[in-house]
């Protein structure tokens, strides 16, 4: 999108907050706040600056569970032989 011509912070909305309005759940989801639902990913650089920093994911917290990098790469390795089996 942002390879598009628009901004990275547009680009952003458009799978975070917009997603929410669409469906009439911004009171509940679609940015951070106090009594909303939200899964996170926390990158080592801001998206803002550069689009292509949202790859670089430190840690996500997903259904109020915290995987940092070491437990998300774990993951991302048992996913791999596992589709390898298939």
């Amino acid at each position: 999108m942002v390879r598009g011509g628009i901004t990275p912070l547009a680009a952003l909305q458009t799978a975070t907050l917009n997603p929410a309005r669409y469906f009439g759940l911004q009171q509940t989801a679609g940015s951070v706040a106090s009594g909303h639902s939200a899964d996170l990913v926390l990158l080592d650089a801001s998206p803002l600056t550069d689009i292509t920093n949202v790859g670089r994911i430190r840690a996500v917290v997903v259904a109020g569970r915290f995987l940092n990098r070491t437990e998300l790469d774990k993951l991302l390795a048992q996913v791999r032989i596992a589709a390898e089996r298939r």
